[in-house]
Formats: structure tokens, C-alpha cells, sequence
């Protein structure tokens, strides 16, 4: 009955979810905000999730410790993130292709690597739940937003981080300054390239913090190709966001509560298709995106290549 899906245990069960599975989304988006401010497009978000996912959980299953996998998926991430810098800085490829490639690579690489070192699914303790001291035993607002695991906590104390970097900051006025006009910033001595490299590779970095919330703090596992598209929203919602992060995470709640609330009418046996209950985030994110994205404006200078001189 829908009418289950109203009680205050399942709506409470509901948001604390949404809350805990917004986090790689956070993760990755955020990263890309950066990204994009300076004026590069990476379509190779989903690639970097994926090889940091495994990364993560292949150190985090053979040594135990699930710092060491967490580090370990950031150091694949900011290194796919220099690969990236380097073919879109100093090659000047097409952003869009060259992110296609990189999301190819990290799809392939991934799947190849699950098979050779794993072979079979396996699953991992991953991180406990940490429950913040009289603020979890709130009836109901304790459970949504005082008991989640560290990286959830982390993924939204990176929201205001950005914001002020981004806003109140010399290295955010340079990078907005690239993203605008990279010709002008170039003349009052700021390194385009420099300032480029900073925020692809932090992009990289915090993708590969993204596919590690997944492997070992949400799911616990890793399977083939089990970011499912996450990659490519997670540059949505950066159009969505309006490339603020207060807007990055309002769209990474939207998503992940809609996501919440399908895995809810399945686990309730509502009678509802599942394949509609799949479609639901997917669909809705892209009526939003459809009726936001024309009144919002890009950096000027996005997908841009930048040359000294030009």
C-alpha cells in the first residue's frame, strides 16, 4: 500500500538513506564545480569513481584497512585527474572526447582488474556508523543526520569548504577568473595552466573519494561497472547547481532522495513497476535540468583550450 510509505518509521528511513547515499554524489560534483569554474568539462567522472571504487576496496580487502584503501582511491583519482590535465592543457583535445576516453579507460581497467585480482564478489566491513554525542538521540533528525559514517559527515562539511574557497579566496578568484577569461587573467600574471591542473586533479581526487564512499562505506562491495551512470549525474547536477555548491548539494539531495524513496517501494512491495521505481531519480533530474538550464549561464571560457598568445 502507498499509503506505508507514510509512516514516520519509513519516512524517517527514507531521509537517512537519501542523506547517506547523496555522498558520492557530493563527492564528485564538488569536484567537478571546481573543474568546471576553471573552465574544463570532465566527462571522465564516471571512469575515475569506478577505478577508485575498486582501488579502495581491493586495499581495503587484502590489508584491512579501510584508510589505506580510502587514501589509495584518491592517489587513482588525482593521478587519472593528471592524465586528464595533461591531454586538455598542454594536448588541448577536445574535453568532451577526451573524457569519454577517460570514463572507456576507467570502465575497462576496473572490470579488468575485478577479474584478475577478485574474480568473485566479495564484501568488506566497511565504515561504522558515527553517532555524534546528544544530537543522535534526537527521536527521528538523530537518525537521519547524527548517525552516518565519517565520509558522509566529511561530504557535507565540503560544501561550505567550497564555497568559501571558491568565493572568499585569492585561489577562487583565480580560478574564476580562468573560467571567465583566461586571456585576461593570463595578462595580470595568473598561470592558466597552473590553476587548471590544481582543479582537475583536486576533481580526480574527490572522484575517486566518490567511488570509495561507495565500495566501502555505502555498499560495502564492489561489482562491474557499479557506479551505473552516477558519474554522468554527478556533471548534471553541477548544470543543475548552477556551479554553486549550495546548488550542487541541493541537487544531490533531490537525486538521492527520489533514489531513496525507489528503493523503498521495492523493499515495501509496492505495486508499482520496478522498472518505473528505477527510472524515477533519472527521470525527474532530467525534467529539473530541462526547466533550469536555460536560466542559468556557464563560465564563460568552459571546454575552452587555452594557448598563450591566442
Amino acid at each position: 500500500m502507498i499509503s506505508d510509505l507514510f509512516t514516520v518509521t519509513v519516512l524517517v528511513g527514507i531521509l537517512a538513506s537519501g542523506i547517506r547515499l547523496s555522498t558520492p554524489y557530493l563527492f564528485a560534483a564538488l569536484g567537478e564545480t571546481f573543474g568546471q569554474k576553471s573552465g574544463v568539462l570532465n566527462l571522465g567522472v564516471e571512469g575515475q569513481m569506478l577505478l577508485g571504487a575498486f582501488a579502495a576496496f581491493y586495499v581495503a580487502l587484502t590489508t584491512g584497512n579501510l584508510w589505506l584503501g580510502l587514501l589509495t582511491a584518491m592517489i587513482v583519482g588525482a593521478l587519472m585527474g593528471l592524465a586528464m590535465a595533461y591531454v586538455t592543457v598542454n594536448l588541448h583535445a577536445e574535453q568532451g572526447i577526451s573524457g569519454i576516453g577517460f570514463y572507456l579507460f576507467g570502465l575497462g581497467m576496473s572490470d579488468l582488474l575485478f577479474q584478475k585480482l577478485m574474480g568473485t564478489v566479495e564484501t568488506v566491513k566497511g565504515f561504522p556508523e558515527v553517532y555524534i554525542p546528544f544530537l543522535s538521540d534526537i527521536p527521528g533528525i538523530g537518525k537521519i543526520f547524527f548517525s552516518q559514517n565519517i565520509l558522509v559527515y566529511i561530504a557535507y562539511l565540503l560544501v561550505p569548504i567550497a564555497w568559501f574557497v571558491l568565493n572568499k579566496t585569492t585561489l577562487g578568484l583565480k580560478i574564476r577568473s580562468v573560467g571567465e577569461n583566461p586571456d585576461a587573467a593570463d595578462s595580470l600574471g595568473v598561470s592558466v595552466a597552473r590553476i587548471r591542473y590544481f582543479t582537475i586533479i583536486l576533481g580526480g581526487t574527490l572522484s575517486g573519494v566518490a567511488g570509495a564512499s561507495m565500495s566501502i562505506a555505502l555498499l560495502n562491495v564492489f561489482q562491474q561497472n557499479m557506479t551505473s551512470g552516477l558519474g554522468f549525474i554527478a556533471v548534471a547536477l553541477v548544470y543543475f547547481g548552477a556551479w554553486r555548491p549550495i546548488g550542487v548539494l541541493g541537487g544531490a539531495l533531490l537525486f538521492s532522495l527520489i533514489n531513496s524513496l525507489q528503493l523503498w517501494v521495492q523493499v515495501l512491495s509496492i505495486p508499482i513497476p520496478s522498472d518505473i521505481a528505477v527510472m524515477m531519480p533519472y527521470v525527474v533530474t532530467i525534467l529539473v535540468l530541462v526547466a533550469t538550464v536555460s536560466k542559468v549561464r556557464a563560465p564563460s571560457a568552459l571546454t575552452k583550450p587555452f594557448e598563450r598568445g591566442d
